[in-house]
């Protein structure tokens, strides 16, 4: 037994309200079970309930045993002085306020149905993967459409709390803080953190200026991010190297520690050189690249502004000083993709929000045009029958896995509360 499950009946007054009874035998009507705010003290505020025709209005205490009060030291805290009845399952102790009251104890397993708790405990059972997997095909699409759709927002929030974070670091520049989160995104899981902190040192003013010349951006990155450390014969390495240095200089950019970037187990279009590289000539090529996203009518204007390639000497190499064979090297319409779901659609929500402006459904649309990401957790769902068919789909099932299943939120989550109420 959980208390979730506890506070689930409680909450959705999922028990035999007739001839209810405290533990001393008292009667107990519930007026109403109080407000689940689920904030530091008690669980319900503002019940209304009446013990033996005295009527009494304050908060609720939900316990599996009596005995927890005491095991969470409640009696020390003067948050629980104004709770005026204890709700458990296994009542095994009295519990005394701090000016040693008695408070009454309801222990309702007495007054809940059989099947919930069947339903319960199915639905809690060892998983291999998530606990629903045999059931959740089963849930109404209608419901699992409208749970979706409220997962999808919860996870946009949550990326934009990490914007609002960069954009106080940058004094609320939104150029300046996309570019960090862009670079992010380009350095993939891999080298991710290592672009960010890089961008990081950078101050977007110097981005600002240097834009004008893609060899000067490239110096940058590739300075800070530390390729241009060696003493290569290679005359582009030389001469990146010269103009790190002297831009160094310019602009007083200190040393900073920063972890190398990784080549290891990457395919060669993912190389951190070819990705600096293809980020330079973004910002070389559209240097108000936040304001065009922004203004950006559908997805085709997307796909537009994110049509770079690298610099003429990366055609014919992957690494500095190894030749290869030429190549263009675009960034891919898949690659574009996870821009545009990781980067893109979270800095316009959250731009739009700061307007107070509801782009929801702009949002939903252009992302229900995005094919279905690739990953583990989304195959695994489909190996039971939930597919994803788009972008939209797949960032919901995502927040599903991670902030639902993973955390054992059955109570909180729409298809566990929908299979509880089956029979």
């Amino acid at each position: 037994m959980k208390e979730d499950f506890l506070h689930h009946i409680w909450l959705y007054k999922k028990f035999d309200f007739a001839n209810l009874q405290t533990t001393n035998k008292e009667s107990l009507s519930i007026i109403t079970t109080g407000s689940y705010l689920q904030q530091a003290g008690p669980d319900f505020f503002n019940a209304q309930i009446v013990i033996d025709n005295q009527k009494w209005a304050g908060n609720i205490e939900i316990h599996v045993k009596s005995s927890d009060w005491y095991l969470h030291h409640h009696e020390l805290d003067k948050n629980y002085d104004n709770v005026i009845l204890h709700v458990v399952w296994e009542h095994d102790i009295e519990v005394f306020r701090k000016d040693n009251s008695e408070i009454p104890v309801f222990e309702i397993k007495n007054y809940v149905a059989p099947n919930l708790l069947y339903q319960y405990e199915k639905l809690k059972a060892s998983k291999s993967w998530i606990y629903c997997e045999n059931e959740i095909k089963t849930i109404p699409q209608f419901i699992f459409l409208n749970w979706k759709e409220r997962l999808f927002f919860e996870r946009l929030e949550r990326k934009s709390e990490s914007i609002q974070t960069v954009l106080s670091e940058v004094q609320n520049d939104w150029e300046a803080a996309f570019f960090r989160l862009l670079s992010k995104n380009f350095g993939l899981n891999t080298n991710g953190e290592v672009f960010f902190k890089m961008t990081q040192s950078i101050p977007f003013s110097i981005i600002r200026k240097e834009a004008f010349e893609v060899e000067n951006l490239e110096a940058i990155l590739f300075g800070r991010a530390g390729l241009l450390k060696l003493n290569e014969e290679d005359n582009y390495h030389k001469n990146l190297k010269f103009r790190w240095e002297y831009l160094q200089n310019k602009y007083q950019l200190n040393p900073v520690y920063i972890d190398s970037v990784q080549f290891f187990k990457l395919r060669p279009d993912n190389f951190p050189t070819m990705r600096l590289s293809q980020l330079a000539n973004l910002y070389h090529l559209h240097q108000n690249l936040f304001s065009k996203i922004i203004l950006a009518k559908n997805i085709n204007d997307l796909y537009h502004l994110f049509s770079v390639s690298v610099s003429k000497y990366w055609l014919t190499h992957y690494r500095f000083d190894k030749e290869s064979s030429k190549k263009t090297k675009l960034l891919s319409k898949s690659f574009i993709d996870l821009l545009i779901v990781n980067t893109v659609v979270p800095f316009r929500f959250a731009y739009e929000k700061s307007l107070g402006k509801d782009s929801a459904e702009d949002t939903v649309s252009l992302l229900e045009e995005i094919a279905s990401e690739k990953n583990n957790i989304i195959d695994k769902f489909q190996s039971i029958g939930i597919t994803a068919k788009n972008a939209f789909e797949t960032q919901s099932l995502l927040q599903l896995k991670n902030e639902y299943c993973n955390k054992s939120k059955c109570l909180q989550c729409s298809v566990g509360l929908e299979l509880l109420k089956s029979n």
